[in-house]
């Protein structure tokens, strides 16, 4: 009977993808709840083993081949198969990312399975596990149960869980695993640089960010004021900068930067999912805005129902008198 969680541990050239520490979680989690172990799988990086192994899994999976070196969904899918096939896993964990997203259904396609995508959370009751996924844009969420036929195939959001929360161990067993690689049919292009951000949001204690609310550029004071009286950086939602109100490395979001700051002010905000996957790990959210429904408030520890042009300016003196 197949029991147990494989996480697929994700890297470039070695260095290891943060989100990766997020599925760690995320599978310590589910394991706890269906009293299963479980283990992660490294490919073509077998120097990244003894990290992974310094937290609390049963066992760290290095599969190693030449053709590992560079990726290739083909050379991917072919050592992901077989050490799903050795392993024998219940659920399989990655994150929801480009390259995840290139060669898991590939993987999941050879043992006749779908792949429940992009989850925002997951639950577990009478023994089953049910994934979360949002779906028309984050206007609705879809409970995702597998059929039950082991292996399920499972990506998260970037973010769904904090990769802090990943429990270390006292060290789990490297397993080196031959795998063969078939035919790879392509050859991989120099990978694909982004500009070097002038301003690193994902570092940043303090977050105070602006969205549609603030209403013109000049409106953007307040929010520095406040900004300045915290110690914080000043941050936005896309439509400000698509507008050009602050430049494009202050954005907060999916097409932005993600970031899980002490303490997250959002001011004028509605919280769209896209703005919401940024920035809903940090550890406080303070929400200002005016409409009581707004979404921005679900997620929020703290909200104020109000008209920011008079509750920003007084929250920025009471920080002040504070500091003096």
């Amino acid at each position: 009977m197949s029991n147990g969680i494989l996480i697929f541990i994700e890297h470039k050239s070695g260095t290891l993808n943060k989100t990766s520490l997020e599925e760690i979680a995320a599978a310590q989690k589910l394991g706890s709840d269906l009293a299963q172990k479980a283990s992660a799988v490294i490919l073509g990086a077998p120097s990244l083993a003894q990290d992974i192994a310094g937290y609390d899994l049963e066992k760290v999976i290095s599969a190693d081949h030449a053709q590992l070196a560079e990726y290739t969904p083909d050379a991917y899918a072919d050592a992901m198969e077989q050490v799903v096939r050795a392993v024998d896993p219940q659920y399989v964990i990655m994150s929801h990312t480009y390259l995840a997203r290139d060669f898991a259904p590939k993987v999941a396609a050879r043992f006749a399975k779908g792949l429940i995508g992009d989850c925002i959370r997951m639950s577990v009751e009478g023994g089953k596990a049910t994934f979360t996924r949002r779906i028309f844009l984050g206007k609705l969420d879809a409970d995702v149960v597998s059929d039950g036929n082991a292996p399920t195939f499972v990506t998260f959001q970037s973010g769904a869980f904090r990769g802090d929360q990943a429990v270390k161990g006292s060290g789990a067993v490297i397993d080196q695993m031959p795998v063969d690689v078939k035919e790879v049919r392509m050859k991989p292009e120099p990978p694909f640089q982004e500009a070097k951000q002038a301003v690193d949001l994902s570092k940043a204690d303090i977050i105070v960010a602006v969205g549609r609310g603030i209403k013109s550029k000049d409106n953007l004071a307040l929010a520095e004021k406040l900004a300045e009286a915290l110690g914080g950086d000043l941050a936005a939602s896309r439509p400000i900068c698509d507008a050009e109100w602050l430049p494009i490395d202050r954005q907060i979001g999916s097409s932005g930067q993600t970031v899980a700051p002490k303490l997250y002010i959002a001011i004028g905000i509605s919280g769209a999912i896209q703005h919401l996957v940024g920035m809903k790990n940090s550890q406080t959210i303070v929400a200002i805005n005016k409409d009581p429904e707004a979404p921005i408030f679900d997620i929020a520890d703290y909200g104020i129902v109000g008209d920011l042009f008079e509750a920003v300016p007084v929250l920025t003196e009471e920080i002040k008198k504070l500091k003096s």
